[in-house]
């Protein structure tokens, strides 16, 4: 009888270990962990600089700022959903450095990141040379901002930049790092967040709020006037956003004070 119920208790236990085994998920590999992040990062960079330059290259001038603000707005939300899940969907260099100083992505990931997201944004611009007319290209510069003219401009420029990506960058701190507030409606959030700041700003500045999106065309069409501002503006205001998530509106696990 003892004998009957040892084996009993050795089939029970056997079962219990068989169901931890398979409900422990099994570890990542390298290649998940690393490279494919930045696989991820770069194909998106990429396509989003693609699409976003080609719709400045090519937009109807009855159109006006619509035209890119969609252009570049829905190419967020589509890439953003799509690679949310491998590397997070940054895309952009100030969202990359807010995230990890909002503690949302490792420092050794950082570089990487960033170096992917630039070499996305020239693989971009390049593609949109390739894909658009020489007379349309030379007159939209490469899709390169040129709205920028003479240093009268420089303070509202670069408040601009700040401002516009200070809210965007915020909208992803709060949507997809801050646990009180993460919600799956991030690429909505983000892609209708930039596109009305494209339609409220890009007169005034262009509406760059990416310095991949900036530095990408101003390579491939040469054009470098006043480039800096659009890493300045950019990463200014994505510092801003992180230290406004860390300092008073992320939760207690975020904030760094006041728990």
């Amino acid at each position: 009888m003892s004998v009957a119920v040892e084996k009993l208790e050795l089939k029970e236990l056997d079962k219990t270990l068989l169901k931890k085994n398979e409900s422990s998920p099994k570890p990542q590999s390298k290649y998940e962990r690393i490279i494919q992040p930045c696989v991820a990062e770069l194909v998106g960079t990429m396509f989003f600089v693609f699409i976003g330059c080609v719709s400045v290259i090519e937009n109807v001038e009855a159109a006006g700022r619509l035209q890119p603000a969609l252009a570049h707005g829905l190419a967020v939300a589509v890439l953003v959903a799509c690679m949310a899940e491998i590397s997070g969907s940054h895309f952009n260099p100030p969202f990359t450095i807010a995230i990890w100083l909002c503690g949302g992505l490792q420092l050794t990931m950082v570089v990487p990141y960033l170096i992917s997201q630039i070499i996305g944004g020239v693989l971009g611009a390049a593609m949109s040379k390739v894909m658009t007319s020489h007379k349309n290209y030379m007159n939209a510069t490469g899709a390169a901002f040129a709205v920028l003219k003479s240093d009268e401009q420089l303070g509202k420029v670069v408040f601009a930049e700040m401002a516009m990506t200070c809210l965007v960058t915020m909208v992803v701190l709060m949507g997809a790092v801050n646990g009180k507030s993460k919600t799956p409606l991030v690429p909505f959030m983000a892609g209708c967040t930039v596109i009305i700041n494209i339609l409220a700003g890009g007169d005034v500045s262009g509406t760059c709020l990416n310095p991949a999106r900036a530095f990408g065309p101003a390579l491939i069409a040469n054009h470098w006037s006043y480039h800096w501002v659009y890493w300045v503006g950019p990463i200014g205001g994505g510092l801003v956003a992180a230290a406004l998530v860390r300092l008073l509106l992320g939760d207690e696990k975020t904030r760094v004070i006041m728990k």
